[in-house]
């Protein structure tokens, strides 16, 4: 089987094929999965690579060796695979590898209603099970049937937000050669948009560029086309498109907090008072604005699994993540990059303004972005910050996830946080200027990265 352990990951499992993942792991993940939840039927949906129908069959294979039936609904994004299971109320699995290379392939599990499953709610036991042998199942095997379930997605999403008074809209859209080149125009379907499609074709090979619109140079082409077109808005979707990035009408990146930030105000109209969660490392625009419209801010550890178990324990109307991904309770607690996009248009669409004007009242500070840093000892490293900080005037630190050190009066933060996977630390700073950001970021990188 090879080193379970390099491909369960915290969320979900991942790894090169064939070398770390191949058939063989897939079915004996389909036969634990259905050990662990004691599941009588299974959904399962796949992206565009390669290897995800064989992997697929391979774990509808294990699954229905165990007796459980497997419902595919075959090409699919992650939220739709997460709609699956939450209407059909059945666990369910996704076979992507999301924004990674074309070499890697994985897995993302969910009970029914689309709860997680990772590292602490069933992924150690999966992991445990396959390496010591799944247990041998002695009655009838399970059958799998096909349904098509994009249809229903797309109308689903489309009760949840109201878009039948938008003005129309120009929107380029860069799928990636994702999944968004799938979904978007199902979903866009019967709405006043006229649709610019980047990159729709899918290629599990990503010929034009990653599908990871989190690193900027992935999103020139899309600040171009905007730019080129005069379009109202640009979006782009990562490879399974459970993550959506905007561009405004100028061709620039809208920080994925302002957006959460919208979406948390629009939320919070509709279900006044409620919780909106926030992970730590998002603008501190949000819980001020959160706050200023009457809803209650709730901080997390970066991570879906914290976000969606906090958003349960609370009943949060809405969580974000500054990596884009944007959680909502209307669906099933899980994240939706193409519902967090049609609030986003819908809120376009409502007024006549262009979207830098829209959203200039929820970006209200600078940012460093996230910067990573080669360290062989990222607890010395960690200490060595900490101990520069601590008891300076008006620091305040707390450790919920990694370092945040913070100075309420000067209107700054930063947070340190170790890689799960790699040895990095990851830093990310946020100041009421563009001078104080930069000192503060390059005061802690040359702490940080100290020969």
């Amino acid at each position: 089987m090879g080193d379970l352990a390099k491909i369960f990951k915290a969320y979900d499992i991942r790894g090169v094929v064939p070398d770390e993942l191949d058939p063989a792991v897939a079915e004996a993940a389909g036969a634990a999965f259905v050990r662990v939840t004691g599941a009588d039927a299974v959904v399962t949906a796949h992206d565009m690579r390669e290897s995800s129908v064989p992997l697929a069959e391979a774990f509808a294979r294990g699954a229905t060796s165990q007796g459980a039936d497997v419902i595919e609904a075959g090409l699919g994004s992650t939220d739709m695979l997460y709609y699956a299971s939450g209407s059909l109320d059945l666990p369910g699995a996704m076979f992507t590898a999301s924004h990674n290379p074309a070499r890697y392939n994985g897995l993302k599990l969910c009970r029914s209603g689309a709860r997680p499953v990772g590292r602490d709610t069933g992924l150690t036991e999966i992991r445990d099970m396959i390496a010591g042998g799944v247990p041998a199942y002695d009655g009838e095997p399970g059958t799998v049937s096909r349904r098509d379930i994009l249809k229903g997605y797309a109308d689903h999403l489309k009760t949840l937000v109201d878009l039948s008074s938008i003005r129309p809209l120009k929107v380029v859209v860069d799928a990636g050669n994702g999944m968004g080149g799938h979904t978007v125009p199902s979903v866009f379907e019967g709405l006043p948009i006229d649709l610019v499609p980047l990159y729709f074709e899918l290629d599990g090979t990503f010929p034009n560029h990653e599908a990871n619109p989190i690193e900027p140079e992935n999103l020139r082409d899309l600040q171009a086309k905007v730019r080129e077109t005069g379009a109202d808005i640009g979006l782009a979707f990562d490879g399974d498109a459970d993550r959506c990035f905007v561009v405004d009408e100028r061709g620039e990146i809208v920080a994925p907090s302002a957006i959460t930030a919208l979406v948390a105000t629009r939320e919070l109209a509709k279900h006044p008072g409620s919780s909106i969660v926030h992970n730590l490392i998002t603008s501190k625009a949000v819980p001020e604005i959160v706050a200023e419209h009457g809803g209650t801010p709730v901080r997390t550890r970066v991570g879906h699994s914290f976000i969606k178990q906090t958003m349960a324990e609370t009943g949060a109307v809405f969580g974000g993540e500054h990596s884009a991904h944007f959680y909502f309770r209307d669906f099933w607690f899980a994240d939706s990059g193409m519902l967090a996009a049609l609030h986003v248009l819908a809120a376009l669409g409502e007024q006549d303004g262009p979207l830098s004007e829209l959203l200039g009242e929820y970006t209200r500070y600078v940012a460093s972005g996230e910067i990573n840093s080669e360290v062989a000892d990222q607890a010395a490293a960690t200490a060595n910050v900490r101990d520069a900080f601590a008891g300076r005037p008006g620091i305040a630190i707390d450790e919920l996830d990694g370092l945040t050190v913070r100075d309420d009066a000067a209107g700054w933060w930063f947070n340190l946080r170790p890689s799960n996977t790699e040895p990095l630390l990851r830093l990310n700073a946020e100041a009421a200027d563009d001078a104080t950001m930069a000192a503060i970021r390059d005061e802690v990188l040359a702490l940080v990265r100290k020969k």
